[in-house]
Parts: structure tokens; C-alpha cells; sequence
């Protein structure tokens, strides 16, 4: 550990392109205007998204407003990505509002400060390719699982229904709207409906302005002016009449027994955080044709989500959709990033009591629409085809995300996805028993090609495929069962293994000391470089003797013609 600590530079993983464009003076003022009207454009788009997914989340529009100026300056400010927009997310809807429902606003503060040093700590430990190893079926199964459990909770204000606190559960929620269906409020439900279709026909008419903010402007004016009956974000959240200042900085109240349980959310936090963001610099990348740093990006997503929920904020992550219409609408360096929070500032302090007449229908409406873009369904449906075991993966990952909890359907989907693949590695390991002669081929390790004989008293065994604890159980018990003839000499011929783990040298080493009780002498073949110095790191090499390490089966051979005339 002294050893990387004296090697580590925080060069190496935190390199933010804003700070190199200003230290190679790369900026321009061509760029500054184009930068300037993309953020103005996304901090439009981000108003209505940012006041909904606080709401969603179970805490206040202001919230997921500070959330977006705050997390979004910081994301940007020190981001390893060019045109990334940060601020809160659908992905984080569902373990936000149980954190708040278990643990209140300070388990939610401590819980976010713990996936910020998770987050940096991945930045720093150089994790930032860590979505190059998540399964795809994993993504897209608590993703798909993500957007059904966002639609079915906004079903009450989506349709008005008069009833008292929706239940947690999946099924204990569809079971109470079905028995308060007869209180729909049609109303509500004109709204709502108007504001899922302007979103999505509006683009036909502008493609600048969000359909959301137009649904938003047209539904809010109307509920005001005509004094029609429904709620509203006013009626919901009635200390947001006032005027808006942005909150001062509060320390949370440490409690290490909460710390203890919020661990667990934490690391989904984080996780969800990591993932969402790396993907978004990802799509980003193969639009613009940059390519961003991840560790940089991990630990700028880290510092946002440790300062912004000091100002009562909730988690925060890179964001697709706007990181998107911040390239279509020109933005070329974090300063984009940048304005956008700053344009939402603006609109906190002299807009927000405005807010309140916002209807929660239309609210409802516009995460509809998120919930639609997150399903993913055309690929859930295509990995339906997929093999069996990605199947099963996608399936458990999105119903665990659906009927029980994101965290668990995040761990177990993981957990499955690395037994399948350790399953597959064992299936595509072979061992085999070779008699009477082998034939060499040109890529074999002997030194030139030919038929060689295996002698009387000499077995030859041949591992194909990693020998790690999947293949040792494996090939102890086909050994100990598999020996048909009494030997005097056995080779293993390992030329076709990558690496060794410590079940697998542990089996070899109970192999050596079995056959030495029957005066069976084992002999290794091919052994590479890599196997090699793991068995001379463990001792065994020297225990079995290194001249019974042969580099070729040429040499195995004739150590073993040479065994049998002893």
C-alpha cells in the first residue's frame, strides 16, 4: 500500500478539461457564444425535469432545483467531460424516496456524502473503465425496472385520484389505485394527457425550446388564471409561496448506527451515479468525438455529491438527455455546463414563487414521458433472444428492481452475472486424458512439429482454459476417478493455461503430495511465464523441483523416459 502511495500523483486521475483548457488557452469567444445559448437552452430544459424529480424523490421542487445549480456547477467545473450535464436523475427517484421514507433528510444527506467518497475513491483507484465490466443485461434490466417503478408512481396525480399516501410497495400501490379509481379526476387527467402529447409533438413545431417547459407554461397559466380546483406544487408545498434564496451550507447530524445501515443505499447511490454518468460521457464521446477521462469524471461526480447535499440537495450524476441537447445546441466546453446552472439560479431566486401554481398533473405527465425514454424496451425486448443465462440475468434484475428494491436487484443481479460468466469459463475449460501419441501442430510449444509417442508407465494430461477454482475440482476429481492403468510418470500439459489462482495451485499441490504417496511422479509441461511465477511465488515450484517443470512436452517426454530407466 506504501508502495502505490508513493507512486500515486492525483495528475494521473483528476484532470479536469476545463482547468487544461484554460492552461493551454484553447478558449475562444466564438466558443463562449456558442457555449453561452447551449446553456441557456439546457438550463430551460433542466428547470422542469429538476422540479419533478424532486417532488418524485419525496422531497421539494426546491431541492431538485439546488440539486441541478449546485451538482451541475460542480460536475462540470471539475469534470473529465467536455459537454457532460450534471444534476438529479429518474435513475435515482426510487432509492431517494425510500432513504427519505426510512431515514428522513439527514439519513439522505449522509447516505449521498457516503456515495461522494465511493465515488472518488472508484476516481482514484483508477476504476473509471468499471462500465466496461457491467453486464449489459444488468443495465438494462434495473434501468427498464427503474422507469415501470416511476411510472406506476405517478399515477395518483396523473389521474387525480383522491386517496390518502400511495403505498411503497409495487403491488400494495396498483392494489390501492384500483380502489380509488372511481375518484378520477378528469380535469387532472385532460392535463396530464395534454402534457404528454405536447412533449412529444412540440418538437415538430420547435426543436429548441423542451415541449415540457411549453406543457408547463400553457397548464400553469390556465390553472391560474380560470382558478380551476387541482393541485398544484402551492397546495403540495405551501412554504414555496415566498421568496427563493439559495440555502446556506448545514452540516448533517453524524449518527454511525445510520451510517452503518445507509452503506448499503450508499453504494447504489454510487453505483447508479458511476454508471450513468461513464455512460453519458460514453454517447457524448461518439458524438462530438472527444474522449473524456473517467477517473476525473468519477471524482467530480464525488465532490458534487458531498457539497450539494450540505446545501439540502439529493444525489446527482451525469445526465443523457441533457448532456445531449447541450451538443445539439452547440456547447463545446464545460462553460456550458456552467451557465446552465447558472441560468437555474437565476430562475430559483425570481421565478420560483411562480412555481406553485404549477399542477402536479402536468408534473405527472412530463416523468411519463422520462419513464417511456428510460424503458429501453426495444433492447430489453432484443436481449429477450439473447442466450438463456443473459435472459435470466435481464429478467431477476428487473423485477427484484420492480417488486422488491433497486439495491438488492443491483447486488443479486451482479452476483448472478459473475456465477453465468464463471459457469461459462468452466464449460469452455476442458481436461483431457492423451494416449498412446501426440500430434504437435505449428502453434504447439514443442519446438518443431511432429508425432510424438507416450510411453509405457506415462499418463498425459492437457488443461485447456484457466486453471482457477471452476477447473480444479474439476480435474482433481477427474484425475483421482479417470486413472485406468497404473503410472509411473505423470505429465500436465499446461500450455493452453492463462493463470493460476490459489484453489487451483492448492488442488495441484494435493495432486503432487497423492501421486509422491504413490511413488507417481508429476512432471508440468508448458508452463508460461505468468504460471510460472505464481508457482515459484507460492514455494511450489521449488517443492516439486524445478527441473520437473518442463517448457515444452519435448523435454517433459524425455524427463519422463529418463524417470522410467531410474
Amino acid at each position: 500500500m506504501n508502495s502505490y502511495l508513493k507512486k500515486f500523483k492525483i495528475s494521473e486521475v483528476f484532470k479536469p478539461k476545463l482547468f487544461t483548457m484554460i492552461k493551454k488557452r484553447q478558449y475562444s469567444r466564438e466558443m463562449f457564444i456558442s457555449d453561452l445559448i447551449a446553456g441557456v437552452i439546457v438550463g430551460i430544459v433542466a428547470l422542469p425535469l429538476a422540479i419533478a424529480f424532486g417532488i418524485a424523490s419525496g422531497v421539494s421542487p426546491q431541492q431538485g432545483l439546488i440539486t441541478a445549480i449546485i451538482a451541475g456547477f460542480i460536475i462540470s467545473f471539475f469534470g473529465g467531460t467536455n459537454v457532460l450535464v450534471g444534476g438529479p436523475t429518474g435513475a435515482f427517484m426510487i432509492i431517494v424516496y425510500g432513504i427519505v421514507a426510512d431515514f428522513g433528510m439527514n439519513g439522505l444527506i449522509i447516505a449521498t456524502i457516503l456515495s461522494g467518497i465511493m465515488l472518488i475513491l472508484m476516481g482514484v483507484l483508477k476504476l473509471g473503465n468499471i462500465i466496461k465490466f457491467i453486464p449489459y443485461p444488468i443495465i438494462v434490466g434495473f434501468t427498464s425496472g427503474i422507469a415501470v417503478v416511476i411510472f406506476s408512481s405517478q399515477i395518483k396525480d396523473f389521474f387525480g385520484l383522491r386517496m390518502d399516501a400511495v403505498p411503497s410497495e409495487f403491488i400494495d400501490k396498483w392494489v390501492a389505485y384500483s380502489s380509488h379509481i372511481e375518484s378520477i379526476g378528469w380535469l387532472t387527467t385532460g392535463i396530464a394527457v395534454f402534457t404528454v402529447l405536447v412533449c412529444i409533438y412540440w418538437s415538430r413545431i420547435n426543436k429548441k425550446i423542451p415541449g415540457s417547459l411549453i406543457a408547463i407554461i400553457i397548464t400553469t397559466a390556465l390553472t391560474a388564471l380560470c382558478g380551476w380546483d387541482i393541485d398544484t406544487i402551492g397546495s403540495r408545498f405551501p412554504e414555496l409561496a415566498g421568496s427563493a434564496t439559495l440555502p446556506s451550507p448545514e452540516a448533517p447530524t453524524i449518527d454511525m448506527k445510520a451510517i452503518r445501515m445507509l452503506i448499503q443505499p450508499a453504494f447504489t447511490i454510487a453505483f447508479l451515479g458511476a454508471i450513468e454518468s461513464l455512460l453519458a460521457a460514453m454517447v457524448a464521446d461518439g458524438v462530438t468525438g472527444k474522449k473524456h477521462h473517467s477517473n476525473t469524471e468519477l471524482i467530480a461526480q464525488g465532490i458534487a455529491n458531498i457539497v450539494t447535499p450540505i446545501f439540502g440537495g439529493i444525489p446527482a450524476t451525469g445526465a443523457i438527455a441533457r448532456t445531449m441537447t447541450n451538443i445539439n445546441n452547440g456547447g463545446k466546453t464545460p462553460v456550458a455546463g456552467i451557465i446552465h446552472a447558472i441560468v437555474l439560479a437565476l430562475i430559483f431566486i425570481c421565478l420560483m414563487p411562480l412555481a406553485v401554481h404549477i399542477p402536479l398533473a402536468c408534473l405527472a405527465g412530463i416523468l411519463v414521458i422520462v419513464a417511456y425514454n428510460m424503458s429501453e424496451w426495444r433492447s430489453f425486448k432484443a436481449l429477450l433472444h439473447n442466450p438463456r443465462s443473459d435472459v435470466i440475468v435481464l429478467l431477476t434484475t428487473f423485477f427484484l428492481t420492480v417488486f422488491l428494491d433497486l439495491t438488492i436487484a443491483i447486488e443479486f443481479g451482479l452476483l448472478m452475472a459473475v456465477i453465468l460468466f464463471l459457469k461459462r469459463i468452466t464449460e469452455t475449460s476442458s481436461i483431457s486424458v492423451i494416449e498412446n501419441e501426440i500430434h504437435n501442430s505449428e502453434d504447439d510449444e514443442a519446438s518443431h512439429a511432429e508425432t510424438l509417442n507416450i510411453p509405457a508407465g506415462v499418463e498425459v494430461y492437457e488443461i485447456d482454459g484457466p486453471f482457477f477454482f471452476g477447473l480444479a475440482n474439476k480435474f482433481d476429481e477427474f484425475v483421482h476417478t479417470g486413472t485406468a492403468k497404473r503410472a509411473t510418470v505423470r505429465i500436465i500439459r499446461m500450455r493452453k493455461v492463462p493463470f493460476i489462482d490459489s484453489t487451483g495451485l492448492h488442488n495441484l499441490r494435493n495432486l503432487w503430495k497423492r501421486s509422491a504417496n504413490e511413488k507417481v511422479q508429476i512432471v508440468l509441461s508448458g508452463v508460461n511465464p505468468n504460471v510460472y511465477g505464481t508457482l515459484e511465488k507460492s514455494g511450489f515450484a521449488d517443492e516439486l523441483g524445478k527441473e520437473f517443470i518442463c517448457s515444452n512436452i519435448d523435454l517433459a517426454l524425455k524427463k519422463a523416459g529418463s524417470l522410467l530407466q531410474v
